[in-house]
């Protein structure tokens, strides 16, 4: 009998990629988003999908009402770290509270594995390289939330016997990505800037590393991890091992559209300098192909952007804190993000 399994922010980033991860798996999957920052074009074909905010809890209970899930993977979430000081309740709705009516609901329902996409947010400054050993110290409203809900899922398992599998992805691109949404996604915003003809816009001075991850580096093992007893109750760092400043990012953007490379320098914000992680682990547990290279999964992604085209960017409404925002997020309206069903991330 096939696997039945719900996925959340099916129309997002990485939801979508898991989404079609799992029906190449053989699975049946229904998939859900808000459509908050997802879109339709993004949902795999064949999938069951209904439209709703997790974050509601009558529409969570409604999903099992005349359906089971044997496995849950939740990806739905608001993934600007950066922003999240500003939005700290909206932050806690979406990315904390979202998460518990789904961890409520496979518990009351009998799932046999749930799957959580959390962030290497959770391990905070000054720990690299980041690994799962490490006693997790988030700084900011994201990590802070993610880290909660890693913890209740243990919890839940203790008291319920709610079996879980935990990734901690770190700066994922490529394909399906939102490239409208100045808060988050580096990579999104300089090609969305590039197709506009406008400068890349850097906080501080560009130094600062990341390791970004391509999407088909993290997806395909999300997907699969139900099936791997050896992950059952644990947590695993995922992605992609060199870490390179934003500046040279930014060079190999411009060299993937084939223009010279403009940036503009903005203040520097409250960020960690420096993030790269540690993947013995999910190496030992699922000996994943090696990561794509970043000038190549650069390249995959300007393909599809190209095909796309440039979106114009929006502002997040509903801003709680302005004291220290910096003044290129402080910007109108027009744009209220509803729900917790786009993943992403940092």
């Amino acid at each position: 009998m096939k696997k039945k399994v719900l996925v959340t922010g099916a129309a997002g980033f990485i939801g979508s990629h898991v989404a079609r991860e799992c029906e190449l798996l053989g699975f049946e999957v229904t998939g859900v988003d808000d459509l908050s920052g997802g879109f339709m074009d993004n949902i795999p074909p064949g999938i069951k999908f209904i439209q709703g905010s997790v974050a509601d809890p009558a529409f969570v209970e409604g999903l099992w009402r005349n359906e089971r899930f044997d496995y849950v993977y939740h990806l739905a979430a608001y993934a600007a770290e950066g922003l999240s000081h500003f939005i700290r309740r909206h932050n806690y709705q979406v990315n904390l509270i979202a998460s518990v009516n789904l961890i409520n609901a496979a518990v009351l329902n009998g799932v046999e594995s749930f799957v959580f996409t959390s962030s290497i947010a959770v391990y905070g400054p000054g720990q690299t390289p980041m690994d799962e050993t490490m006693v997790p110290r988030p700084e900011d409203p994201y990590g802070i939330s993610k880290y909660a809900v890693e913890l209740d899922l243990e919890a839940a398992h203790r008291m319920f016997g709610l079996n879980y599998v935990i990734f901690r992805p770190h700066n994922v691109y490529g394909e399906h990505q939102n490239i409208a949404d100045k808060y988050r996604n580096v990579i999104g915003i300089f090609m969305n800037q590039v197709m506009q003809g406008k400068a890349m816009t850097i906080f501080g001075d560009g130094s600062q590393t990341r390791a970004f991850s391509h999407v088909a580096d993290v997806a395909p093992v999300i997907a699969k991890s139900p099936l791997v007893d050896a992950a059952k109750c644990k947590t695993f760092n995922i992605g992609a091992d060199e870490p390179y400043s934003v500046l040279h990012l930014a060079q190999e953007i411009a060299a993937a559209f084939k223009v010279e490379p403009t940036v503009q320098f903005l203040p520097a914000r409250q960020e960690v300098v420096h993030a790269y992680a540690s993947h013995n682990l999910v190496r030992e547990v699922f000996a994943p192909r090696a990561p794509i290279a970043l000038r190549e999964g650069i390249e995959k992604m300007a393909d599809w952007v190209r095909r796309r085209g440039p979106m114009q960017t929006v502002n997040f409404k509903n801003i709680e804190v302005s004291k220290n925002l910096p003044p290129s997020w402080g910007g109108g309206g027009g744009f209220t993000q509803k729900g917790p069903d786009s993943q992403h991330t940092t």
